[in-house]
């Protein structure tokens, strides 16, 4: 498969309206689409990234009137939000400090130094020096300043019980790289790359055999998906996927982007989504995320949806 890194992380909230505050105006990101899950209309699903709406920068949100998340293992764990350098670190603690958000101190780990923190309903982030690499776009009404400002997603770290089924997943059927082992505490982290490697194109599995199974809910993580360039490697990732007799969705057709889902031994949902054709198939990228965008097919019950779904 050719995965070349994260493409979006998309997580679970009661509180749209809190959320769209949070990760708009306490963490300075940009709503770059306001629609609903294609699979459940009354629902939202908001994507907060960059100011260019890039591939590998967006965390999504569906909105669910669920109870909190019951954390352990089978899961996954933390989102990592990527900033360029020390200074930008510790300008965000104090940002977060100031805001009243809970964080923790500025630590090393795994050669890079990285904040913790957790927005208002316990979703589990971590701020990630990456060394200023890679592309950036900032968002000009961005209240971060742009030195400061949140570059992307990754790495992404998952918790399983055991290590052995899941590397062999990564790295036999995604072509994923065993690149490292750390420890956070007690607990060995196993880091695989794809790609060119580097915080972006990351997956870090932690092995705690001595949690309990989560519970997914509000202030947890309902899937991770992986960039792969256009419509010919993913329809190579298909076929990978065929070729295995793996279950899996399908082929299924985003509108933004093309999606493929599929479990990973532990139960953690997996997607596999193209770079293209990207937000601004339906809107200007001057006005992405500022109303409800919806997929053609969808459009002719705007009224029925509009009417089901509460302003942000």
């Amino acid at each position: 498969m050719k995965l070349t890194g994260i493409h979006h992380l998309t997580a679970v909230t009661a509180n749209a309206a809190g959320n769209h505050a949070f990760y708009t105006q306490s963490l300075g990101m940009r709503l770059v689409k306001k629609t609903v899950n294609q699979d459940d209309v009354s629902a939202y699903h908001l994507f907060y990234a960059d100011g260019k709406a890039s591939p590998g920068t967006d965390i999504t949100f569906f909105d669910w009137p669920v109870e909190r998340e019951k954390r352990g293992t089978h899961s996954i764990a933390q989102t990592a939000l990527r900033v360029n350098g020390e200074e930008a670190l510790k300008w965000w603690k104090d940002r977060l400090d100031s805001l009243s958000i809970r964080s923790d101190k500025i630590v090393e780990r795994d050669g890079r130094l990285s904040l913790d923190f957790e927005d208002f309903e316990g979703q589990r982030l971590s701020l990630v020096d990456d060394g200023g690499k890679g592309e950036f776009h900032p968002w000009e009404r961005s209240p971060v300043p742009v030195e400061y400002q949140i570059r992307g997603l990754g790495p992404i770290r998952l918790s399983v019980p055991k290590l052995e089924r899941t590397a062999r997943v990564l790295t036999e059927a995604m072509d994923m790289r065993a690149a490292r082992e750390y420890h956070v505490g007690d607990t060995p982290v196993h880091v695989f790359e794809m790609g060119e490697g580097g915080p972006a194109a990351e997956l870090h599995v932690a092995v705690e055999p001595g949690l309990s199974p989560a519970r997914q809910g509000a202030g947890g993580v309902h899937h991770v998906a992986f960039r792969t360039p256009n419509e010919q490697t993913y329809q190579e990732c298909w076929e990978r996927l065929q070729s295995l007799k793996a279950p899996s969705s399908g082929p299924v057709d985003r509108y933004y982007f093309q999606s493929l889902y599929f479990r990973e031994p532990n139960g953690i949902l997996f997607e596999i989504a193209t770079d293209g054709p990207g937000f601004a198939t339906d809107e200007p990228m001057d006005k992405l995320g500022e109303r409800l965008a919806l997929p053609p097919f969808l459009e002719p019950r705007r009224a029925q949806i509009e009417a089901g779904l509460k302003p942000l």
